[in-house]
């Protein structure tokens, strides 16, 4: 099974976009080769759901952020060294000695430039074999899989023609019989040791700049416990993409899985439920969280309704379409699946009394499901005074602080449901009135 999220909740959440300034993915994204950028890519389009694998990653990432290093190979031969290994060989090397032959001919009599490309192609890779070598001897790694790669790179780095190879005085002419043999040798007979050697490479490089990234900004590493336990507790959880957000503790669990939220407009809800959503699920790659310390039980999923736009296509109204979310996020949770489900605002799309039944109706029933863990936020404060009851709904609301007619929001979670009602407050200080009555 794979970890399941949906095209609208990752928007929602801003994760994916490599180019998109404010997205999680571009946070990240500091590598410096299109190798690590396609394991980057396929990190976040694949979340673990194993808690071992989970926290094996993690501490990879904090052993390389504990060391500090820089990504120590050059970019430009790591990419002559990516064409070389991706080009065409002969099938023998008799038949390669005389296409190495042929090119350096052309070479000489015209403008073909295959030759001195094979040249440059095999110099980048003794340069790149040998800062591996010494990279590797100098690295001190962390246990686990990750020892065990380390392993077998230098084990491939200790064949007997890679180390001669190594050797080689790359300021030197090098011999056609030299060319061809390690044309053949490294395109052929070590062609899937070549390609492990780069792609502990690119991981390096992912490695390296998530840990920068994490160093830089202050994150910590979530801690992975199974899914039956059914744990979320977060200390200092906040934004990743916002500088000098404020924290907030969340502690959710078995008995206490639903999180009721209210709050005024712009109190900070909607930022709260996303720097959640976005911390579960970077959690589940195991990289960096934007939180002092962070403890899960692993998900099968997230499945989010912040941003609900009607369908034009469907001809689905607003309101029709929170409907349709709530359904299939409800049929998701019947199924038996552990997931993360948020709902901002629910059903702001109809009138007031329909809001107030629906949200009252369908946080109960969420209620009833306890191995999911939910979040639910609202206006309309008289349903929480409804589900009171409900021992196994936490209360929490972002309060208003006023000062004058003026709000200012704090952005600090409290127990409790609010009282902050400023929506005609703020439509009079923008003045809104008096313009249309002007």
């Amino acid at each position: 099974m794979s970890f399941n999220i949906d095209k609208q909740t990752a928007d929602e959440l801003n994760l994916m976009g490599k180019y998109r300034n404010g997205s999680v993915y571009h946070l990240f994204n500091q590598v410096k080769t299109a190798g690590g950028q396609q394991v980057l890519d396929e990190m976040f389009r694949n979340p673990l759901e194993d808690p071992a694998t989970i926290n094996e990653r993690a501490a990879i990432f904090k052993a390389f952020q504990q060391a500090g290093l820089d990504f120590p190979f050059d970019v430009p031969q790591l990419s002559l060294m990516r064409e070389y290994l991706d080009g065409s060989t002969a099938g023998n090397m008799a038949v390669t000695m005389v296409d190495t032959l042929i090119k350096k001919g052309l070479a000489s009599l015209t403008r073909d430039e295959r030759y001195r490309k094979k040249v440059q192609g095999l110099q980048a890779t003794i340069v790149t074999l040998k800062r591996c070598y010494l990279f590797l001897h100098s690295l001190q790694p962390p246990t686990g899989r990750y020892a065990g790669q380390v392993k077998d790179i230098l084990s491939i780095l200790a064949d007997k023609e890679v180390d001669k190879l190594m050797n080689i005085d790359i300021y030197k002419p090098l011999s056609i019989s030299t060319l061809a043999f390690y044309d053949h040798l490294l395109k052929k007979r070590l062609h899937e040791e070549m390609e492990r050697v780069l792609r502990f490479i690119y991981e390096l490089d992912v490695f390296i700049a998530v840990a920068g990234v994490a160093k830089a900004r202050g994150f910590a590493y979530a801690e992975a416990l199974p899914k039956g336990k059914n744990i979320l507790s977060v200390k200092g959880l906040r934004h990743p993409a916002l500088q000098g957000a404020v924290g907030n503790d969340i502690r959710m669990e078995e008995g206490s899985n639903v999180l009721f939220l209210t709050g005024a407009n712009m109190a900070g809800k909607s930022t709260l439920m996303k720097s959640v959503g976005i911390s579960v699920y970077l959690a589940h790659m195991g990289f960096p969280v934007a939180a002092e310390a962070m403890t899960f039980s692993v998900r099968e999923g997230i499945c989010s309704s912040i941003n609900v736009a009607d369908n034009i296509q469907l001809g689905y109204s607003h309101f029709y379409a929170e409907v349709v979310r709530v359904k299939q996020a409800a049929e998701a949770a019947a199924s038996g699946k552990r997931l993360l489900l948020m709902f901002d605002e629910l059903f702001k799309g109809t009138n007031v009394k329909d809001a107030y039944d629906g949200t009252l109706a369908v946080t109960s029933a969420f209620a009833e499901y306890q191995d999911c863990i939910f979040i639910v936020s609202t206006h309309i404060i008289e349903v929480g005074e409804a589900l009171k009851g409900n021992s196994n709904i936490r209360f929490a609301y972002l309060p208003t602080v006023m000062e004058g007619s003026r709000p200012r929001y704090t952005y600090r979670l409290k127990e409790g449901i609010t009282e902050d009602r400023q929506g005609m407050m703020i439509i009079r200080n923008e003045g809104i009135l008096e313009l249309i009555r002007s």
